[in-house]
């Protein structure tokens, strides 16, 4: 298992680093088009969309996608996209936590299809907004993401007491998100201070935008970040856990599917674009 891991991890970045550390923009949103398509195909599945149906979900998401570049050229929405897709994340994931697992098949499947199809085109169209703004840019929201998720396991696997959500990811603790909480925190010290300021960066980074537009209050922006990237986890995990789904397919051997890679990426870009348009 170990080995295909690390086999699928290496062909990944294979494919996707030559593309992100590209100047222009446009090869970076055609692969993350593709990537959208899967996962579009994955959350139909997960939600009562077999076969061929499934296919045609996911088929006509990367279709959006295509659409909304070929028209938008890649021009920023406006900041009211961000506000929207913000708002559905919390309230929306606050809604289906709640209601846990047993509570999200009660939703019509239309409704959920519906919702994941425009979740995902959100942060799709976030995630291609982020490359515009500049790979630094880009990588700070990527690297928020992985440093809440790298100390939130490490913290809770050495203090981890107090189970955060039993009934949807048993593994999670308290101890384990505020380790996370305290990890984005010093990650946000140490690109402000140090990768903004003495290397050659094509951008700001998302932790120094914020500063500059929030001050103080950007720890509590960036506090706020780190913990929606678990609401995006739990979140997927719940309808995992709804239907019985381990992962979300066997797209990435080793790691699961799309979704289960990119979860707690949805809601911290729109999020993040909302934050630095205010």
């Amino acid at each position: 298992m170990l080995k295909t891991r690390v086999i699928t991890a290496i062909v990944l970045l294979a494919l996707l680093l030559p593309v992100l550390f590209q100047t222009s923009p446009w090869p970076f949103a055609w692969v993350t088009v593709v990537l959208m398509g899967a996962a579009g195909w994955e959350w139909a599945r997960l939600n009562g969309l077999p076969g061929s149906g499934a296919v045609a979900a996911g088929v006509a998401l990367a279709l959006v996608c295509v659409w909304t570049l070929l028209v938008g050229e890649l021009h920023a929405p406006p900041p009211w996209v961000w506000s929207l897709a913000s708002l559905t994340w919390v309230l929306g994931g606050a809604y289906a936590l709640r209601a846990g697992p047993a509570g999200w098949p009660r939703i019509a499947r239309e409704a959920r299809l519906a919702l994941g199809a425009l979740l995902l085109w959100g942060a799709w169209l976030a995630i291609v907004q982020a490359k515009v703004h500049g790979i630094n840019f880009l990588l700070s929201v990527f690297c928020l993401v992985w440093m809440a998720d790298i100390a939130a396991y490490f913290c809770g696997r050495a203090f981890g007491k107090r189970k955060l959500a039993p009934a949807i990811s048993p593994g999670k603790s308290w101890e384990g998100v505020w380790g996370g909480l305290v990890g984005v925190l010093l990650l946000g010290f140490t690109w402000v201070h140090v990768i903004d300021v003495r290397l050659a960066v094509d951008s700001p980074s998302l932790f120094t935008l914020l500063v500059q537009r929030h001050g103080v209050v950007s720890l509590l922006a960036i506090v706020f970040l780190g913990a929606m990237s678990v609401v995006g986890d739990l979140f997927e995990s719940l309808v995992k856990r709804a239907v019985g789904a381990k992962d979300s397919s066997g797209l990435l051997p080793g790691h699961g599917g799309v979704l289960d890679r990119i979860d707690a990426l949805l809601p911290v870009f729109p999020l993040a674009l909302a934050l630095i348009s205010v």
